[in-house]
């Protein structure tokens, strides 16, 4: 795909530049926990301050509603980003604004006032129609910042041109929001591990019964026809749950947690796959030379129930035969959690995006990038 890079908006020296940066970091107690996106979008930054550019950058944090809420000021995003690079200022949060989720051409012309060029380094915002990533190039110079057209390039070689085997580990709660990219990747993929909360489902279509752990009932009969098809579909065999009794997050407050099979009694809620589930996906993700992660494989950020997500990240880390790719969302953060974000090949800073590009190949903001109508 072609994108139009920093280099083709020519001589910078002067000149204003409006960036759409994904600055929507996890703040706790007014300190950002994780900056990762941050210094993501410092090679773009870098480069422009150096051509000699007054650098403007952008983004959203959280979701305000199209209010100024205090609880969603940038502030300590612009603290920590001039620590990193003094130089570039950031306006407050375009979700302040309502004309920024609508796509109002009138806060677009607001945001370009002034401006000279343009550059698109939110990859985890491109999949949005939203005024700061499709509207600024209509009007301005445009072009793709270095985080971009790296996410770009890492997972449209993923969709056409992956090295085998390749293997999909796919997890998370629903099955509803990833039905596009379940199609997709099973046209592309060696093999679909599916764990998580989206697993029960599957589960549910063989006909197993899953007590009061996750459940779609509407999307049971799209799980029967894949299995039916013969779909390359491997399911957890042992699953680790909780009963009515205990309490997601609070250990300290009884129930009793055990290891079952793929039969679920009544009371009892999966919440991770079991041990042995996790070492058959480990040995398949062991094997392949291109792996895709999107979605824990339990709820990881309870200690009881976290054994599966961390042996998927052991498992990619120590593949150094393959190409390790981790498609951003909870997995960016399990990753990191338990130590393992340096050593995959490629940590995606967009969980909806990346999948959303690996379903339909293009985004509304590349579109934008492209001039294509």
């Amino acid at each position: 795909m072609y994108l139009p890079t920093l280099e083709d908006l020519g001589d910078l020296s002067g000149r204003n530049v409006l960036v759409r940066t994904d600055f929507n970091v996890p703040i706790a107690g007014g300190n950002i926990s994780d900056d990762f996106r941050i210094r993501a979008a410092m090679p773009t930054l870098k480069y422009l301050v150096k051509a000699g550019a007054n650098v403007t950058a952008c983004s959203h944090l959280g979701r305000p509603d199209g209010t100024v809420n205090p609880l969603y000021s940038m502030d300590p995003v612009r603290k920590r980003l001039h620590e990193l690079i003094p130089e570039v200022d950031l306006l407050d949060n375009l979700r302040f604004h309502p004309g920024e989720i609508s796509n109002d051409q009138q806060f677009v012309a607001s945001l370009v006032a002034g401006q000279d060029a343009y550059v698109n380094d939110a990859f985890g915002a491109s999949h949005r129609a939203h005024a700061s990533v499709v509207g600024p190039p209509r009007t301005l110079p445009s072009a793709a910042g270095r985080m971009l057209s790296t996410e770009v390039e890492v997972l449209l070689k993923l969709r056409e041109n992956p090295r085998r085997p390749f293997v999909a580990v796919l997890g998370g709660s629903k099955i509803s929001d990833k039905i596009g990219v379940i199609e997709s990747l099973l046209k592309v993929v060696d093999l679909l591990i599916v764990g998580g909360g989206m697993c029960f489902t599957f589960l549910k279509a063989q006909g197993h019964q899953v007590g009061s752990s996750l459940l779609e009932e509407s999307q049971i009969e799209f799980c029967s026809n894949l299995l039916k098809s013969g779909a390359p579909i491997c399911l957890p065999h042992d699953i680790t749950a909780m009963d009515s009794e205990g309490v997601i997050g609070d250990p300290n407050a009884g129930g009793v947690v055990r290891q079952v099979g793929v039969e679920i009694q009544d009371g009892w809620m999966g919440l991770d796959i079991g041990p042995g589930s996790a070492a058959e996906f480990g040995d398949l993700i062991s094997d392949a030379r291109t792996i895709l992660w999107n979605g824990p494989m339990g709820v990881f950020e309870d200690s009881r129930f976290a054994a599966g997500t961390k042996h998927i990240a052991t498992c990619m880390a120590a593949n150094k035969a393959g190409f390790t790719v981790v498609g951003g969302g909870d997995s960016a953060a399990a990753a990191k959690k338990f130590g393992f974000e340096d050593e995959m090949d490629h940590v995606s800073t967009g969980g909806g995006a990346s999948l959303e590009l690996i379903e339909k190949g293009d985004l509304p903001g590349l579109i934008a990038l492209r001039g294509d109508s």
